[in-house]
């Protein structure tokens, strides 16, 4: 069964800083990409971020781009999603994406 735990999300001021990470398991991870989604309140999902298989591509959503970086650690199974600079509209539940196939997601709340 394919699992995916997303965990990492909180309370950050305006200009701080979290890393999400993702738990992945049920699949070979070292395999296939995986990408990062998010929902803000009241709208519906956006595209974060990708990274290949091996960890040396990756893209980004404008709206994240010099500030998000995304990482993967193939021996461990788990994706990271490192965000800086955060503002108040990076607000919403992230999560880890296989393909369709996403977690239970993790709320980040950029707030002052």
């Amino acid at each position: 069964e394919v699992q995916l735990v997303e965990s990492g999300g909180g309370l950050v001021q305006p200009g701080g800083s979290l890393r999400l990470s993702c738990a992945a398991s049920g699949f070979t991870f070292s395999s296939v990409a995986m990408s990062w989604v998010r929902q803000a309140p009241g709208k519906g999902l956006e595209w974060v971020s990708i990274i290949n298989s091996g960890g040396i591509t990756t893209n980004y959503a404008d709206s994240v781009k010099g500030r998000f970086t995304t990482s993967r650690d193939n021996a461990k199974n788990t994706l990271y999603l490192q965000m800086n600079s955060l503002k108040p509209e990076d607000t919403a539940v992230y999560y880890c994406a296989m393909g369709n196939v996403r977690g239970q997601g993790t709320q980040v709340t950029v707030s002052s």
